[in-house]
């Protein structure tokens, strides 16, 4: 716009400057011709019209208007329309704008000095001056330069709309992307100017992984690795425990196996959330699961601790189904079954529900135990995070591996009150199927 203005200043003033100069050029010679005519006598100033010989002849007054005034204004000859011009003392020439007829023309005003006094001569071009058509050139100059920059930043618009196109396709794509999802992207689907870029984020995808991987390896590596020893000592203690001998220190030994029994659990979840991080199983997700199918064998698996706790373990369940690793989600419903068990006193009810709600499968567990603040919902699945005050020695990984897992398969995880708002209903709901 700037560029735009600037050029259309210097069409204006290339328009309008050759017909000033020619102007201020006549003028100056009028203004030498009237002079030359100037008679003074008993110091009375007068202007001799008659032609002289080797006199210059007064200009026209159809194309230069002249006046002769003294210093006081007082009019000595010429033109009493043409107005005077103020001028100082130490101003010998002053070019200016002068009202002649209503309208604006260019006068030129010089200080003479006489015997008789100072002679103001006020000479003004009457003839058509370019300003008019120099402004309007300017106006439309200015108007036509606005429209083709209008024009230019259309064209621009939509080139850069047009153009930015596969890069904006290639930010959906990555914005669409799961955190965890660190698949590289297809460098042929982008244009070759943002080539570079993309085999910079593939790089930097490709360690991103590996450095993942390795830590999910190793984490999966130590549980393997932990499992079997514990698994051996367990064995081990249960036998101490049967033994006659043992029982002056049966109390010790059930207080050890508490212990193993639970560094058993925990490396069970370490390997499930190393099985659950889609990092390490991106290919999880190639089977129809029949979710009624699971909640069976989960109750089965938990029944006789239910019994054992005298809790009543139940089910709940109606036709569906997701594609699934059916591991994974034994791994995800059974954290919510003992979760529910641990927190249920003596005497309450869990109740595990399968089906379809708003054409959404869903697994869901209904305790009636103390519940969860809501202010905790969140914080309950952060790893390692235990409500305070809560019975056992858990490891605070049960709802983080559900969190985990469900974020695997884009389900959604909410933390509910139970039924007549006593205990905690944790609801897993799937995407609807295609």
């Amino acid at each position: 716009m700037l560029l735009a203005l600037c050029g259309a200043l210097v069409h204006y003033f290339n328009s309008i400057a050759p017909g000033v100069i020619s102007s201020d050029r006549r003028l100056k010679e009028a203004a030498n011709a009237v002079m030359a005519h100037i008679l003074i006598k008993d110091r009375v100033i007068t202007l001799d019209t008659s032609p002289g010989v080797g006199k210059p002849a007064l200009p026209a007054p159809d194309s230069i208007r002249y006046a002769l005034r003294d210093t006081q204004g007082r009019l000595l000859a010429g033109d009493p329309e043409l107005p005077a011009v103020a001028m100082n003392n130490e101003t010998s020439q002053l070019f200016a704008m002068s009202q002649v007829d209503h309208r604006s023309v260019r006068s030129l005003t010089t200080r003479f000095d006489t015997r008789a006094g100072v002679i103001l001569i006020t000479l003004a071009d009457v003839r058509a001056v370019p300003e008019p058509a120099a402004r309007y050139g300017f106006m439309s100059t200015l108007l036509w330069d606005f429209v083709q920059l209008d024009i230019t930043l259309v064209l621009v618009w939509v080139g850069i709309q047009l153009g930015l196109r596969p890069i904006k396709k290639l930010r959906d794509e990555i914005a669409d992307r799961s955190p965890l999802d660190l698949r590289p992207i297809v460098e042929s689907s982008v244009p070759r100017e943002i080539g570079p870029v993309v085999i910079t984020l593939n790089r930097l995808f490709g360690m991103l992984r590996t450095s993942v991987q390795s830590q999910q390896q190793f984490i999966a590596n130590t549980a393997h690795q932990l499992r079997t020893p514990i698994t051996g000592m367990q064995a081990q203690l249960d036998l101490l425990a049967a033994e006659p001998a043992a029982q002056p220190i049966k109390n010790r030994l059930l207080t050890l196996q508490e212990g193993i029994r639970q560094l058993a659990h925990s490396a069970n979840q370490l390997l499930t959330l190393a099985r659950a991080d889609p990092a390490a199983n991106v290919a999880a997700k190639n089977q129809a699961v029949d979710l009624s199918a699971i909640v069976g064998e989960v109750v089965a698996k938990f029944f006789d601790r239910a019994l054992q706790s005298n809790i009543d373990l139940g089910a709940d369940v109606k036709p569906a189904s997701i594609q699934a690793d059916p591991s994974l989600l034994d791994d995800l419903l059974s954290n919510l079954v003992d979760n529910a068990l641990k927190y249920t006193p003596a005497g309450g009810t869990v109740t595990v529900s399968a089906g379809l709600r708003n054409r959404r499968p869903y697994l869901a567990v209904e305790d009636t135990g103390p519940g969860i603040p809501k202010a905790d919902h969140h914080r309950v699945r952060q790893r390692f995070y235990r409500l305070p005050n809560s019975p056992g020695h858990g490891s605070g990984l049960g709802l983080a591996i559900v969190d985990e897992i469900a974020r695997l398969y884009e389900a959604a995880v909410s933390i509910e009150a139970g039924a007549n708002g006593r205990g905690t209903k944790v609801l897993v709901q799937f995407a609807a199927g295609p």
